[in-house]
């Protein structure tokens, strides 16, 4: 309990947001950026990768899920671990390892060693992409929560972008390696988190330590009135209290499968399996796809990056969609309209390689699909309470990577059999299953603060 009695959930939503809130939303989002573009890079790496070691295509769909594989096992580990010790020290550590990871692919001699290497970078990547939504949901209050993660997540295809850019202009001159060894600096980045970024009060809070949350609210009290340039800020308005749920490091797990989060729990789990599935069977691809339909390196790298553009747009939509019509349609229409897209897609690389209907069908793919992860990244997190957010996203995401570690894979054997049409009907029958089941069995979380999301 806080200051006059008020909890940190009363103290936190009843602040304006404020340039300290954008500058907390940016250090994350950056570390999301950078995180995505090392996992987005093996897109534009892995024709020359499979040409450089001889792989088969199914060699290289294995290769290209390896991370996925990671992310299964650090996106498990990291929610429990962040619900039981706080979202900071892991958030730090997932940024180091992914660091560290990145520089040792760049040393790999042979596949086998560069596959170790990229399940090591999924472990510290699979780490951070739930704790970045779990703090960024705590810290945020409702009225701008679900407008900046989606923006976060924004910060994927950007990281996309620039991973293709970066690919385009330095593979040719230096080699997958050396980029690789480049992906690794921005790993310094986990400074401006440890001086920057708060423990989360209302985990602080939930896990008993009332002395510390309150002097991590002092500061953020101080640093909004110094942000906004005033000495006073709006009174707590009376919250939804959540009894403290004290427990082991597996309690917040069997927290995911009470009575009130089971139907969430299937839910979101279906729609992040299938939603990955289709996405990472497709985009880990591209650029190797457009070169076995004759386009050469070069020009694949080119096409897939102004493919790419078209997520821009279409995560700004999301961030502005979220708060208007709310998580659920907006996650039901571009699921729906990513698959619709996507098949067209495969179907104009069949019917002769035309490079407008191509690139047009591509722009608006990636414009439904990564409108369709601002959303999750939205939505996960809002639908647990403080004690289990951490590890339900986690576990969401892990279940989603088993579909991205399945993608890839998939793509690789039915290729040959049902070419780059058949491919694309698979994503799109993907992204249908997914919208069907937010359509059924979601929920709406719009407008509502994290803790009366927990009566429901």
């Amino acid at each position: 309990m806080g200051i006059q009695g008020y909890s940190a959930a009363e103290r936190l939503e009843r602040l304006p947001i404020s340039g300290y809130h954008r500058i907390i939303f940016i250090i994350i989002a950056l570390a999301f950026f950078f995180d995505s573009m090392d996992l987005a890079m093996m897109t534009f790496l892995l024709g020359s990768i499979k040409t450089e070691f001889g792989l088969s295509t199914a060699q290289a769909g294995l290769l290209a899920s390896s991370s996925f594989f990671g992310m299964v096992v650090g996106a498990s580990l990291s929610g429990m671990l962040a619900d039981r010790f706080g979202r900071k020290p892991v958030f730090q550590w997932s940024i180091v390892l992914w660091g560290i990871a990145s520089y040792l692919c760049s040393t790999a001699q042979t596949v086998e060693m560069l596959t170790l290497f990229r399940i090591l970078l999924g472990i510290g990547m699979g780490m951070e992409f739930p704790i970045a939504q779990s703090m960024l949901s705590e810290l945020i209050p409702a009225k701008g929560r679900g407008r900046y993660i989606a923006l976060m997540d924004g910060f994927w295809p950007l990281g996309f972008v620039a991973a293709g850019v970066l690919s385009y202009f330095l593979l040719p001159l230096i080699g997958w390696r050396d980029i690789f060894l480049v992906l690794a600096v921005p790993a310094v980045f986990v400074l401006a988190i440890r001086f920057f970024i708060p423990e989360s009060p209302r985990w602080l809070e939930q896990a008993g330590k009332h002395d510390a949350a309150d002097k991590v609210l002092l500061g953020i009290e101080r640093k909004v009135r110094e942000s906004l340039g005033r000495a006073d800020l709006p009174e707590p308005v009376a919250l939804p209290r959540v009894e403290t749920v004290p427990g082991t490091f597996f309690s917040a797990f069997q927290q995911l499968w009470s009575a009130q989060y089971r139907q969430r729990t299937m839910m979101i789990w279906s729609v992040w399996f299938f939603a990955l599935l289709g996405f990472y069977g497709l985009t880990s691809w591209l650029s190797a796809l457009l070169q076995q339909s004759g386009f050469a390196v070069t020009q694949s790298v080119y096409y897939t990056v102004i493919i790419s553009l078209g997520g821009i747009p279409g995560f700004l939509m999301a961030a502005w969609l979220v708060e208007r019509w709310g998580r659920k349609p907006v996650c039901v229409v571009t699921l729906l309209g990513g698959g619709v897209m996507a098949f067209l897609y495969g179907q104009s690389a069949v019917f002769g390689g035309n490079v407008g209907l191509l690139i047009t069908s591509g722009l608006l793919m990636q414009f439904f699909l990564f409108g369709m992860w601002a959303v999750l990244y939205t939505y996960t997190p809002e639908l647990y309470p403080t004690s289990a957010r951490a590890t339900g996203s986690g576990f969401a995401s892990a279940v989603g990577r088993v579909g991205s570690l399945l993608g890839p894979l998939v793509t690789g054997l039915v290729f040959p059999i049902t070419g780059q049409g058949g491919v694309f009907a698979l994503g799109a029958l993907c992204f249908a299953v997914a919208a069907l089941v937010v359509w059924v069995f979601g929920m709406e979380t719009k407008g509502k603060t994290l803790e009366e999301l927990t009566q429901i």
